[in-house]
């Protein structure tokens, strides 16, 4: 079963080490970022230094203001600062290819505040009005555009031969954000999705396409969620957004909603691969929820895999996710665990052996380790035995 593990460029540029202890964890593949969200990532091995600090979100290789795709468009790649300069993508990719690595790039999508913060507009709107300026609005239409042409760009990288797409899908209340506030009230999967629904302009048209009013469907969202902040619990699931939000008008808000979401990616994967070479790996993260939000949005398995090349399934839960997507592969799809391997973050590199081999009795072809630059030590160690033990 075929292994990667997320890195990033700092990672690796500048420590002349870190490919072979990269290489020697026993993983195939890195899956390495090209284009990412603002964060601060401890690097514990680092000759140099021992924290990152990426202010924004930003493409890590270098951009050239005379790219015809990007002439004249308000929303434009950001080029990364100091935390990863010149051509780190680049640079880190090669070293590693050097070591014996496949490298495939990470790209982050639908995530960015720091555009958010400059192009207000193109963020989600909540009912109550709140902007959400670390998710941008995947319905309109020069989001869109943006997204997609930024897809192209950053997965195609010299030397990749596939790449992975991370919120490539609607985002919504859910973000790590600094000194985050906001677990207060267990909102529950019911009212994460009726805080995740967007009333931009595009979307308040896209709800009357389908029949609903957008001033009532937003005093009717923000009925519903009332009860959940005086404490009251959801019922869990779709059953809960219909039993809070009423059956039909639900329905009306998915339709739209899942339509932007399918039609954004199966446009992005077509850019993608119309810039790559032959052979190109296309994935998807993806969760099979096809009304959950965020870094791995929820997608229908069967659609989803008959556009991209597989899915990169979180696992952090257990693999129970795995399921919807093994039954609909098809002949060479990738179903991709992924486990997290930092044990200050949550991940379980001590059982990463018995997680594998119960993701490939559900169907997972190949597994994902998140993640080789911010694992402790005696977390690498883990993972070496786990990935020998294969």
């Amino acid at each position: 079963m075929k292994a990667s593990t997320f890195v990033y460029p700092w990672d690796v540029t500048g420590d002349p080490e870190a490919p072979a202890r990269i290489a020697a964890l026993g993983v195939e593949q890195v899956t390495l970022a090209a284009a990412y969200h603002s964060t601060r990532a401890l690097t514990p091995r680092h000759p140099r230094h021992r924290i990152v600090t990426a202010e924004h979100a930003a493409v890590l290789y270098p951009t050239d203001p005379r790219d015809a795709r990007w002439k004249g468009r308000a929303l434009r790649p950001y080029p990364a600062g100091d935390w990863a300069p010149g051509d780190a993508y680049g640079e880190a990719a090669a070293a590693l290819a050097q070591a014996g690595l496949e490298v495939h790039t990470w790209v982050v999508l639908a995530h960015n505040s720091r555009l958010g913060a400059e192009h207000p507009d193109t963020s989600v709107v909540n009912a109550y009005g709140d902007r959400y300026p670390w998710a941008p609005c995947i319905a309109q239409p020069a989001t869109r555009a943006y997204l997609v042409d930024l897809a192209a760009e950053a997965a195609v990288r010299p030397g990749a031969s596939g790449t992975e797409l991370e919120s490539l899908g609607w985002y919504g209340l859910q973000h790590l954000h600094a000194h985050d506030k906001t677990a207060g009230v267990g909102l529950g999967d019911a009212g994460q999705y009726l805080m995740a629904l967007c009333f931009c302009p595009v979307c308040r048209a896209g709800y009357g396409a389908q029949g609903l009013d957008a001033d009532a469907l937003a005093a009717a969202v923000r009925d519903a969620l009332e009860p959940l902040w005086q404490g009251a619990s959801d019922d869990g699931g779709w059953a809960g957004v219909e039993k809070l939000l009423g059956a039909e008008t639900a329905a009306g808000t998915r339709a739209w909603r899942d339509d932007r979401a399918r039609t954004l990616q199966e446009t992005a994967v077509a850019a993608v691969r119309a810039a790559a070479p032959q052979g190109f790996q296309v994935l998807l993260h993806a969760d099979p929820v096809t009304h959950h939000v965020g870094a791995n949005p929820g997608v229908d398995p069967a659609h989803i895999l008959s556009v991209a090349d597989g899915v990169v399934v979180p696992c952090a839960g257990g693999p129970g996710l795995l399921t919807p997507f093994a039954e609909q592969r098809r002949e060479g799809a990738v179903v991709a665990a992924n486990f997290g391997v930092v044990s200050g973050m949550g991940g379980s590199p001590a059982t990463l052996a018995a997680d594998t081999a119960r993701a490939r009795e559900l169907g997972a072809t190949e597994i994902r380790l998140y993640h080789a630059g911010l694992a402790s030590d005696a977390d690498l160690a883990a993972v070496r035995e786990a990935l020998a033990a294969r």
